[in-house]
């Protein structure tokens, strides 16, 4: 019994330390948002539970975190892949890590 209990707790603790890990690995969040406001509200509505971006072409960043499926991997193949619609835009990867943190953050739960 000691041992199966001993088990459970090692693998709480291992999810819970891979968890964090994973989260801080993304980028910052508030570094994302101060990027995003000065770069990329020109065409996108940023903030959080925004309805409608400047460009209507544009999705606004909440319509993309409730994306179905939306994730880091996503969000990565979505900036390193060029949409005729968007500026010729050139992110340093630190900044793409923090503006997909931020677009993550705004994810609501399903």
């Amino acid at each position: 019994m000691k041992a199966a209990f001993r088990s459970v707790v090692c693998g709480l603790l291992f999810s819970l330390t891979a968890q964090a890990a994973f989260a801080q690995s993304i980028g910052d969040a508030k570094a994302g948002s101060t990027y995003a406001e000065q770069i990329c509200a020109e065409c996108h509505a940023v903030r959080a539970g925004a309805r409608i971006s400047p460009n209507e072409r544009a999705p606004t960043f909440q319509a993309v975190a409730d994306s179905r499926g939306m994730s880091e991997m996503a969000l990565r193949a979505w900036f390193r892949t060029p949409h005729p619609s968007m500026p010729n835009l050139v992110i340093r990867d630190k900044e793409a890590d923090d503006v997909i943190a931020y677009i993550l953050s705004l994810k609501r739960r399903q």
